[in-house]
C-alpha cells in the first residue's frame, strides 16, 4: 500500500478530484490509501435530494462549502477537526460493501491509542455506541474507494445546524438528535494530541513503520486533478443537477403579506414558477417570474436575482433575507 499525500490540502473539492484521479489513472496494482481534511463543508451522498438535505440559510450565512461525492450514503458535516480516510484499490469482486475490511486498519490503530471503537450496522465506527465515523463506497470499472470520516474533534453542536436530519433516522434508533448520537474521537484518547499528531499515529500503525511509501503527485498528474476538479466538484450541474425533477410549492405569511411559490425544477435548474399572495408590489410579478426561469434552484442564484431593490420592488416591504430563508 501507498500513500498520497495531498499536504493537509483544505479545499475539498480538490480533494476529492486527486482521490477520483488516484482511482482512474494511478497504477492498477497498486492499493492507495489517502488522509483529507476540509474546511467546514457539507458533502452530500451521490443519489440524495440537495434541497432536503441541507440547511441553507445556515450554510450561506457561515460560509460552508458544499459539495456532491461519488459515492453513496447519507450527508455528513465536517470541519477542521474531522479527518477523513480513503482507501483505493482493485475490485475483487468481494469488496463492495465489505466496509469491516476496510475500517478494520483505523479501528486497530484505534486501539493502540486506548480507544476502543467498533463497526456498528451496515457503515459506522462507534466509540460506547455514539458514531464517531459514517463510510461509503465507489465502484468503476475494476476499481473502487472506501472512504470514512473520523470524528476528532468535529464541533457537533454544527453538524445539527447545518444539516436537515430526517427524524425517523433517529425515533429508530432510540435518541433525540444528532448531537446526541455522535462523539469526537479526541474525548476518548488516554493522552491528549491534535488533529496532526493523530493522522501520524495512525499512518505508523496502519502501515506498520515509521518509513511510509509515499506517492507525491507529477505535474501532469496535477493536470488531470485540476481537470476533474473543475468538471465535476466545481461544476454546479453536479452538484445541485442531480437532485430531482419535481414541484415545489412554498408558502408563508410574512407582516407584509402572504407569498405562495409554485415552481418546477429539472437537474437543479428552475424550469417554471408561479408566485401569488396578497403583498403589495410596484411591478408585475410576471417579470420577476422571467428573471427567475432557467436559473439554478440554490440559494447564492436566487440572491443573485433577489436583490433587495427587486424585493422591494416586487414584494413590498418583505425582508430579503427571510425571503430567502423562505425559498430555501
Amino acid at each position: 500500500m501507498i500513500y498520497l499525500e495531498n499536504h493537509d490540502e483544505l479545499d475539498q473539492a480538490k480533494n476529492f478530484a486527486m482521490e477520483e484521479y488516484a482511482l482512474r489513472f494511478l497504477p492498477e496494482d497498486e492499493t492507495y490509501f489517502m488522509f483529507y481534511r476540509m474546511n467546514p463543508s457539507v458533502i452530500v451522498g451521490k443519489n440524495q435530494n440537495m434541497y432536503e438535505e441541507i440547511n441553507h440559510s445556515y450554510i450561506e450565512q457561515n460560509q460552508v462549502d458544499v459539495l456532491r461525492r461519488l459515492s453513496g450514503g447519507g450527508a455528513v458535516y465536517n470541519d477542521l477537526g474531522n479527518i477523513s480516510f480513503s482507501i483505493i484499490t482493485k475490485d475483487d469482486g468481494n469488496s463492495f460493501q465489505n466496509f469491516e475490511k476496510f475500517t478494520m486498519p483505523v479501528i486497530k490503530a484505534l486501539e493502540t491509542l486506548g480507544v476502543e471503537a467498533t463497526l456498528s450496522g451496515r457503515n459506522d465506527i462507534e466509540i460506547g455506541g455514539k458514531k464517531i465515523s459514517g463510510n461509503a463506497q465507489f465502484i468503476t470499472k475494476g476499481r473502487l474507494y472506501s472512504h470514512g470520516t473520523l470524528l476528532f474533534d468535529v464541533n457537533l453542536d454544527n453538524v445539527q445546524k447545518a444539516l436537515h436530519v430526517d427524524p425517523e433516522k433517529y425515533l429508530s434508533k432510540g435518541v433525540k438528535s444528532v448531537r446526541s448520537r455522535v462523539t469526537n474521537i479526541r474525548e476518548h484518547l488516554k493522552e491528549d494530541m491534535d488533529i496532526l499528531g493523530f493522522k501520524q499515529v495512525l499512518l505508523n500503525s496502519i502501515f506498520a513503520t515509521k518509513d511510509i511509501p509515499t506517492y507525491s503527485f507529477t505535474k501532469e498528474d496535477l493536470e488531470g486533478i485540476k481537470k476533474i476538479e473543475k468538471e465535476r466538484y466545481r461544476n454546479p450541474a453536479w452538484t445541485y443537477g442531480r437532485s430531482p425533477k419535481g414541484l415545489v410549492t412554498k408558502k408563508k405569511r410574512f407582516d407584509a403579506g402572504t407569498v405562495q411559490f409554485h415552481l418546477e425544477t429539472k437537474k437543479g435548474f428552475i424550469t417554471e414558477i408561479k408566485i401569488f399572495g396578497d403583498f403589495f408590489g410596484m411591478y408585475d410579478i410576471s417579470e420577476l417570474e422571467e428573471k427567475l426561469t432557467g436559473i439554478f434552484y440554490t440559494r447564492e442564484a436566487l440572491r443573485n436575482v433577489l436583490t433587495p431593490d427587486e424585493v422591494a420592488r416586487y414584494f413590498g416591504r418583505i425582508p430579503r433575507d427571510e425571503l430567502l430563508d423562505f425559498l430555501l
